[in-house]
């Protein structure tokens, strides 16, 4: 079937609550491939500090397998180290490793309330450097798709500046001292974001990953996660998702509460258990494993996986996570292809019902 619209059409129109023709198939994660850098003549520890590099290999995955967005950056070590962390890119090693955080600036639990934070933290580190890259893809791609980006949430930010352990028993045993840690955090998000809203983002992604339910009762993170990721979507003046690893169906009505304008699940979550609990006009979008269907499964199982998701009334098919980037370019071609081949008479039906 021949789309109506164009990928960057379909996307903020998706988004931004209007009727579009399909499900749209794209994500606010990082989906950069070997096959795109590569063939750019790149290595992938030299795409996290060149804007250039950066929105070059971002533009790859639209080129090559037609997905419907262009996302900077590829790693979640940039707002920690605009805060003082050293970030390792690992580019002596041949493996190909995402940057992580070696070395943390806080190390008591004193530290989490006094730790210095820049004046001007989006000149800090390589926050102008994703902000170039977007500014780069919004100019050479923004006509054809959507340009997305993503920020942690703070509870993860949080994981990287101090021992996670840590963290995750101070939820439970001193609650006060880890929401005024967030809130210090979520002023820096914040402030990050619109950064990139003004270099040209169409959406942001927010990555709470480390507040995970198989770790955090539902108690525990209305207390603790809620109010800030509030704060922050209160504060976005362009499309938001809110994204969350693991098992997510105890907390859909509080991920819905937090006002983001849709909600991604991993391959954990049930979906229709999901759609019962946040209705028919929440923004819902998943949940393809990103690693083994995408990287290590057959173009049928990558087929099937789409069609599991389309049938769990998503509005969105897009990867549970970052897609590894060795993943087969021919597994992410039939995930895109499924989408356009399903996907308008699934809409159509959802559409109906709502």
């Amino acid at each position: 079937m021949t789309d109506k619209l164009t990928p960057r059409e379909r996307v903020l129109g998706l988004l931004n609550g209007e009727d579009v023709d399909r499900i749209a198939c794209f994500s606010g994660m990082g989906n950069v491939t070997t096959a795109g850098f590569e063939g750019l003549g790149y290595h992938f520890p030299e795409l996290h500090g060149d804007a250039k590099k950066m929105a070059q290999a971002a533009a790859t995955s639209y080129q090559l397998f037609g997905y419907e967005c262009a996302v900077v950056p590829f790693d979640l070590c940039v707002e920690a180290e605009a805060l003082g962390c050293v970030m390792n890119p690992y580019a002596d090693v041949k493996q190909l490793l995402y940057p992580t955080i070696k070395e943390k600036i806080v190390h008591s639990e004193e530290e989490m309330t006094t730790f210095p934070i820049p004046d001007r933290v989006t000149e800090e580190g390589r926050v102008p450097v994703v902000a170039e890259a977007i500014r780069l893809l919004k100019q050479d791609l923004g006509k054809e798709v959507a340009i997305g980006t993503y920020i942690l949430g703070p509870f993860t930010l949080a994981g990287q500046l101090m021992d996670l352990n840590d963290l995750f028993k101070l939820c439970f045993k001193k609650q006060d001292l880890v929401n005024q840690m967030l809130e210090r955090l979520t002023d820096v998000l914040i402030a990050i974001a619109q950064e990139y809203i003004k270099a040209g983002a169409d959406y942001i992604c927010v990555r709470e990953m480390g507040a995970t339910t198989d770790v955090l009762s539902p108690r525990a993170f209305k207390a603790v996660i809620y109010p800030h990721l509030k704060k922050i979507f209160d504060n976005l003046s362009c499309p938001h998702v809110l994204h969350i690893c693991g098992g997510t169906n105890k907390i859909m009505d509080i991920m819905k509460e937090t006002g983001a304008g849709a909600l991604s699940v991993e391959q954990k979550n049930d979906l229709l258990a999901s759609r019962e609990v946040i209705g028919p006009e929440t923004l819902l979008f998943g949940n393809i494993d990103a690693y083994n269907v995408l990287v290590n499964g057959k173009p049928e199982d990558v087929e099937a996986a789409v069609l599991k998701s389309i049938e769990g009334t998503v509005d969105a098919v897009w990867p549970s996570c970052d897609i590894w980037p060795t993943a087969p370019i021919e597994n992410l071609k039939t995930m895109v292809e499924t989408v356009k081949k399903y996907g308008a008479s699934k809409w159509a039906r959802k559409k109906a019902v709502s």
